[in-house]
């Protein structure tokens, strides 16, 4: 989303640059105005001031914002180009200078605009080929303590090894989510600041809620603040999902344990449902009753894994009582460790901290022979009984 401060913005009249700066637009009549509005947005990047805003108040304005929020990129309206403006704003920290009514210029100084302030913010620039679609990888466990999320946050971080291919992991987890915690990343940015683009979202926008955490990996995070979770509608999920496997080779979804709305929009847009178990009775009854939910909203078998964790922990089950339950195709037995807990606390994945732990081989195992070696392929539901 772009601020464009703006008079005519006032009374409801628009301003012709409205256009040039983008589809997704908050408009405000006064410097102050748009001070509000960077206030109720930390993810926001771009400030368009109009020429019609005092020349002071807008370097004013501008030397201020580099101090208190230097990621946020300033573009300036002129009647007049000329260099003692050109000089002054960009002592006082304005990117660009352009003239009111060149549009097309405006236009290419706000994508540069928001460029700079991607790799300024260390997330990569997004790259977008309409012709390809990257992969969504979903993983659920319909109970909880199974380690879903520390098995997403090792998948995403082998598929995203060395920097060879862009993944981005989302935190779909919205009241308890634990993927920033794991990453040790900083949650200034969550999925709760796309609240203002819910309709339109577009790949500028879902770049600006993004965290980067390592080379080749970036993050949208759950919400921090109590209460933000039931404000976040599915239709903000599927808009985003929709949209991040423009940016990415593949992106992985950690779910909570329970079937919602939220869930089944990630499962819409999965091209691989990676379901989690443990040799346990309550955990194996739940992938049961799982996957003839599944069945039940008409998802395709071939894009399903079942993976059994702790699958060498010595609790009265054999493997022929798990095939009896489960009665689908196990495709990775990851043991158990202590040194996943003591990795998780470190906030280091383990398949970079010991990569050729058992624990780690089994995940890198998987990921190569059942989500690498797999052809793109969308299979989504159209059955949709509680929406």
């Amino acid at each position: 989303m772009t601020i464009l401060c703006d008079p005519a913005a006032r009374a409801g009249q628009l301003s012709p640059a409205i256009g040039a700066v983008g589809s997704d637009v908050l408009t405000a009549a006064t410097l102050s105005e748009a001070g509000r509005l960077l206030a109720a947005d930390p993810s926001e990047l771009l400030v368009v001031i109009g020429a019609a805003i005092d020349l002071n108040e807008a370097l004013s304005f501008t030397e201020a914002l580099r101090v208190d929020r230097p990621v946020v990129g300033v573009v300036l309206l002129r009647e007049v180009l000329d260099v003692g403006v050109l000089t002054r704003a960009l002592r006082a920290g304005v990117r660009e200078v352009v003239a009111r009514d060149d549009l097309a210029s405006l236009a290419d100084a706000c994508a540069r605009s928001r460029a700079l302030s991607a790799q300024v913010t260390g997330v990569p620039q997004p790259r977008v080929d309409e012709r390809r679609h990257g992969q969504v990888i979903t993983v659920f466990s319909a109970k909880g303590g199974c380690g879903k999320t520390t098995l997403a946050v090792n998948l995403a971080s082998v598929l995203a090894a060395g920097g060879a291919r862009s993944v981005c992991l989302v935190d779909l987890d919205l009241a308890f989510g634990d993927v920033g915690i794991c990453l040790r990343a900083e949650p200034v940015r969550t999925i709760v600041h796309g609240l203002g683009m819910l309709g339109h979202v577009d790949v500028t926008g879902a770049s600006s809620l993004l965290t980067a955490c390592r080379p080749g990996l970036s993050a949208l995070l759950a919400p921090v603040e109590p209460g933000d979770a039931e404000r976040i509608p599915a239709s903000l999920v599927g808009e985003l999902l929709e949209v991040l496997p423009t940016m990415f080779d593949y992106v992985v979804v950690d779910t909570p344990s329970a079937f919602s709305e939220h869930v089944l929009a990630a499962m819409d847009a999965s091209h691989h449902h990676v379901l989690l178990t443990t040799p346990d009775v309550p955990a194996l009854k739940n992938l049961r009753v799982t996957l003839d939910m599944l069945d039940l909203l008409s998802y395709a078998h071939d894009i399903r894994s079942v993976v059994l964790n702790r699958s060498d922990a010595k609790v009265g089950l054999t493997m022929d009582d798990i095939d009896r339950v489960v009665r689908s195709d196990i495709r990775a037995h990851v043991p158990s460790s202590r040194d996943v807990p003591i990795s998780v606390n470190k906030g280091n994945p383990i398949v970079l901290d010991l990569p050729k732990h058992p624990v780690s081989e089994a995940i890198s195992r998987f990921a190569r022979e059942h989500v690498l070696a797999e052809p793109v392929v969308a299979a989504k539901s159209s059955k949709r009984w509680f929406r």
